[in-house]
């Protein structure tokens, strides 16, 4: 439902960032990856001074990430914390990104950053709260989570 209201609001306005924003992050949580990073690039290329350019930045982080870009999907995860270093879905796919790669140690260091501000949320809880993610998304990152050592 929310695709297609994006997808009329867009036919109204093509110029409008946010609906771009918006319809890049359903594809990103669809595992459509390569239409959520043209979107997110358009919403970016419409509003380059966006206070929620660091949204932006997850939403590729995470298209990126479901196509096992690893590398690319820290670089944009690290632009997301940058500007908001406390988001936590972020450090999440960092971590995920990280463990994937083989880098224990660097994911474990980060999985205690996410820890430090949600400590109770274990892999099951973790599923429940992402289950808007695509199946083979959600499954990538919480196998991702569990090499760094986040508890079941």
């Amino acid at each position: 439902m929310a695709a297609a209201a994006l997808d009329r609001a867009l036919a109204l306005n093509p110029n409008a960032a946010h609906a771009w924003l918006g319809r890049g992050s359903i594809h990103a949580s669809r595992n459509e990856p390569e239409e959520a990073i043209k979107a997110i690039e358009r919403a970016r290329r419409l509003s380059p001074f966006d206070p929620y350019t660091w949204f932006y930045a997850f939403n590729i982080a995470l298209a990126h990430f479901a196509v096992r870009r690893f590398e690319q999907a820290i670089e944009w995860a690290d632009r997301t914390l940058h500007d908001q270093p406390r988001f936590v879905s972020a450090m999440r796919i960092k971590v995920a990104a990280l463990a994937h790669l083989g880098y224990r140690d660097a994911a474990r260091a980060e999985l205690s950053r996410v820890r430090a501000i949600d400590p109770k949320l274990p892999i099951a809880g973790y599923r429940e709260y992402a289950h808007f993610l695509a199946p083979e998304v959600l499954e990538l990152n919480a196998t991702g989570l569990r090499l760094a050592g986040l508890p079941e």
